[in-house]
Formats: C-alpha cells, structure tokens, sequence
C-alpha cells in the first residue's frame, strides 16, 4: 500500500508541475491542460494536483512498511 501511494503521489507531483509548466512556459506537456473541463482553471488544478501529492506522500510515510 506505501509504495501504491508513492507511485500516486509522483504522477499527482509531476501531473501538477506539468500543468504549472505549461501554464507559464507554453510548453506542450502534461494532462492539465488538456482536459477541457477545466478550462481556465489550469492553475487551479494544478495547485490542488500538488496538494494531493503532498497529501499523499504524507499518508505513505504513515502506513507501515511491508
């Protein structure tokens, strides 16, 4: 269970950077940008998408190992 929550914890972290990336840089990488129910609200998203990997690689170190 710690590791599942790792592995969803970094594709939130990289998920929400992307977004944040393309949202300043124009780059063309990441899932946030191209949902298009969240138009306008990348930012947002992103922001909630950083939180939740916070949230999770705290809930990881919690659980027990093994």
């Amino acid at each position: 269970m710690k590791k599942l929550l790792e592995i969803l914890g970094f594709i939130a972290l990289i998920q929400g950077v992307a977004g944040l990336v393309h949202r300043f840089t124009a780059w063309d990488w990441g899932l946030v940008h191209r949902a298009g129910f969240l138009e306008g609200f990348e930012i947002y998203a992103s922001l909630a998408l950083l939180a939740l990997a916070v949230a999770l690689f705290a809930a990881a170190e919690s659980t027990k190992s093994g």
